[in-house]
C-alpha cells in the first residue's frame, strides 16, 4: 500500500547587502603666525667739544695787547729808557760842542732824527707758538636697545569630514516554504 507522502520544498531568504566606503576628508590649515618685529633704537648723543682759542700772546707781540698789560711794560721800562735817552741827549750834546771839527754836526743829528721811538719797543716776543689752542671734546653717550620679534602662534584646528557610506539592504530572494500534498486517490 501507498502511503501518501507529504512533500516540503523550502527555499531561504536571500539579502543583498551593498555597503559602500565612507569618505573622509582631513585637511590641516597652517598655523596662524602674528609676528612682529620690535626694531633695536641706538641713541647717540655727543655735545659739541670746546675749542677755547687765546690770542694774547699774539696780540701782545704785536703791540696790541691788553691796555694793562701794555702799560705795565711801559711803566717797568720808562726808567731805563728815560736814562737811555739823557745819554743820547748827552751824546748829540757833545758831537754839538765839536762844531769845531771839519763835519757839521746839526745836520748829521737832523738826518738821523727820527719820528719814532725804536728803542722803546712794547710789543711782546713774536712766535709762531703765541696762539694757544685747547680743545675739551664732548662726553659720547651711546645707549642701544636691542630689538626683538614677537612671535604669537595660533594652531588652528584640523578640518575632519565624514561622509558615511550608503548601505543597501534588500531582498534578493525571498523565503518560500512550499508544501505539496499527496495526490489523494478520491475513489476510495
Amino acid at each position: 500500500m501507498n502511503i501518501p507522502q507529504i512533500q516540503i520544498s523550502q527555499q531561504p531568504a536571500l539579502l543583498g547587502i551593498d555597503a559602500d566606503l565612507g569618505k573622509q576628508d582631513l585637511q590641516q590649515p597652517r598655523p596662524t603666525l602674528d609676528l612682529r618685529q620690535v626694531r633695536p633704537e641706538l641713541q647717540i648723543k655727543q655735545p659739541r667739544g670746546k675749542l677755547e682759542i687765546n690770542q694774547d700772546r699774539a696780540w701782545d707781540a704785536l703791540g696790541l695787547g691788553n691796555n694793562l698789560q701794555t702799560m705795565s711794560k711801559i711803566y717797568s721800562a720808562a726808567k731805563d729808557i728815560a736814562l737811555r735817552g739823557l745819554a743820547k741827549i748827552v751824546e748829540n750834546g757833545n758831537r754839538m760842542s765839536a762844531i769845531h771839527v771839519d763835519s757839521n754836526p746839526f745836520a748829521e743829528l737832523a738826518s738821523d732824527w727820527r719820528k719814532t721811538f725804536p728803542e722803546f719797543d712794547f710789543r711782546g716776543p713774536a712766535s709762531f707758538l703765541n696762539v694757544d689752542t685747547r680743545f675739551t671734546p664732548g662726553s659720547l653717550s651711546i645707549q642701544a636697545t636691542p630689538g626683538r620679534v614677537e612671535v604669537n602662534a595660533q594652531v588652528n584646528a584640523p578640518i575632519h569630514n565624514y561622509t558615511r557610506g550608503q548601505l543597501d539592504i534588500h531582498m534578493l530572494q525571498y523565503p518560500r516554504v512550499e508544501i505539496t500534498p499527496p495526490a489523494i486517490d478520491k475513489r476510495v
